[in-house]
């Protein structure tokens, strides 16, 4: 493929010569020489014409698992230099299976495009430069490749309210405030003390008409891209797992009205993702409110605040799954900004002070003989903040409720009577402080937009 070459050969040798994002502080020497030596081996092969005579990929697919496993072990040094070397190791991959074939059949399209999505998904693609090479290498193959089925079949398909009157959960006595937008000085006073939900704030961002549409997030897309996504309904079963499914089978998996996709029955929910650096063409659908830039500071009730320590000071995620998806009760680090853009969602929320009626899963590690409840939703990477409730705020039938009771009726005493909920629709906006619980369930199939500052 000589003008895929030609388009994108001078710019990949770039990325690999980039030492701004390499950091080698804290790592071993043979650590960077490997890194090095992998680095000099790949601008070798990119810089020659022909790569029929060469296989590389044995190499390159040792370097991205050798990549993943150090940058994913628990106090990673220099976790920025191996997120790097894994991007680069994925670049190149990309570009060597479609420079080195004379043709460019779907299945090499479909490989390339999943290796470059995975280096977003996975690694978060840094480096200057680095996320824009990918998206327009996959955009080329996209264009390029004879696709069998270019188009969705429901394309005419959008996602609805189902219109059920949605009770107060059992978990909670109060209401979330919902007040008028409030100014810049007032809303700094009012969110660091308590959730607040303006209603229909964002209800005239694009999103809130166009993320309801299959066809709409299917062509932002395009064929071959993959996400990353939960499959089970409660991330504390032992049947929960996580998967890279492609998105077109995802979003068709949603429609309550096609049982002909191959996950029936299973609960699938693309959570905690950021869609938006994924698929830059979502982040023209919404803006981001002026309330996010507000820096509230540290409240009373959570004094360790601090916020995302990323250049922005913001971490913009998409949850996106049917109706019934349920997000358990825990806490997060950050001030939260909670579009809700398609579908309705409850949200049940108390405040830091019920911690010790919680029933978080135990701060030990794997492998402890003390006794102490272990569970893969355990927080081992701040062991002192375990962030995750045992407690079902949405018990699923009333047995369930009368079991929860019993087991956990240090939070029934206490709890209910300090928790607050409040049913999202489409457009609507909540804030709440860091440290607070919360628990998400879907009413309907349901697209949201969190932004952590």
């Amino acid at each position: 493929m000589e003008d895929f070459a030609k388009r994108f050969r001078g710019r990949l040798l770039v990325q690999l010569c980039d030492e701004e994002h390499s950091s080698t502080e804290g790592l071993p020497e043979s650590d960077v020489k490997f890194g090095a030596t992998f680095r000099n081996l790949l601008a070798t092969l990119i810089e020659q014409v022909d790569h029929s005579s060469v296989d590389p990929m044995s190499d390159i697919n040792n370097v991205i698992r050798k990549a993943y496993e150090q940058m994913s072990s628990p106090g990673c040094a220099a976790s920025l230099y191996w997120r790097k070397l894994y991007t680069d190791a994925c670049l190149s991959k990309a570009y060597l299976l479609i420079s080195s074939s004379p043709r460019l059949p779907e299945s090499i399209g479909r490989a390339s495009i999943v290796t470059l999505d995975r280096a977003i998904i996975i690694s978060g693609a840094p480096g200057d430069g680095s996320l824009e090479l990918i998206w327009d290498m996959i955009k080329w193959i996209q264009l390029n490749v004879r696709w069998k089925n270019p188009v969705l079949a429901t394309c005419d398909r959008v996602f609805t309210i189902a219109g059920e009157i949605v009770g107060r959960p059992l978990a909670s006595t109060g209401n979330v405030m919902c007040i008028q937008p409030p100014s810049l000085v007032a809303f700094q006073k009012i969110c660091s003390q308590s959730p607040l939900v303006l209603k229909g704030y964002v209800a005239n961002w694009p999103a809130v008409d166009n993320w309801g549409r299959l066809q709409y997030l299917y062509s932002i897309a395009g064929p071959g891209r993959v996400v990353p996504v939960e499959i089970g309904d409660d991330y504390r079963s032992d049947e929960w797992t996580q998967n890279l499914l492609d998105w077109k089978d995802f979003i068709c998996a949603l429609d309550p009205q096609d049982s002909s996709h191959t996950h029936a029955g299973q609960v699938l929910y693309l959570a905690q993702h950021d869609l938006l650096k994924q698929f830059p063409a979502l982040r023209e659908d919404i803006t981001v409110p002026d309330y996010v830039y507000a820096s509230p500071g540290a409240p009373a009730s959570y004094p360790t605040y601090r916020p995302p320590s990323n250049e922005d000071g913001l971490v913009v995620n998409v949850w996106f799954g049917p109706k019934g998806t349920i997000s358990p009760a825990h806490t997060d680090p950050f001030y939260n900004c909670y579009a809700q853009v398609v579908g309705r969602k409850t949200v049940w929320l108390a405040p830091p002070e019920v911690s010790t009626c919680m029933y978080p899963y135990g701060p030990s590690l794997p492998g402890s003989d003390d006794g102490t409840i272990q569970h893969p939703a355990t927080n081992t990477t701040e062991p002192l903040l375990s962030n995750t409730s045992r407690v079902d705020v949405f018990p699923a039938s009333k047995e369930a409720a009368q079991a929860s009771r019993y087991q956990y009726s240090a939070f029934w005493d206490a709890v209910p009577q300090k928790a607050l909920s409040v049913t999202l629709e489409p457009g609507d906006l909540l804030f709440f402080p860091p440290g607070w619980w919360h628990a998400m369930r879907s009413e309907d199939i349901s697209f949201s937009v969190s932004m952590w500052y």
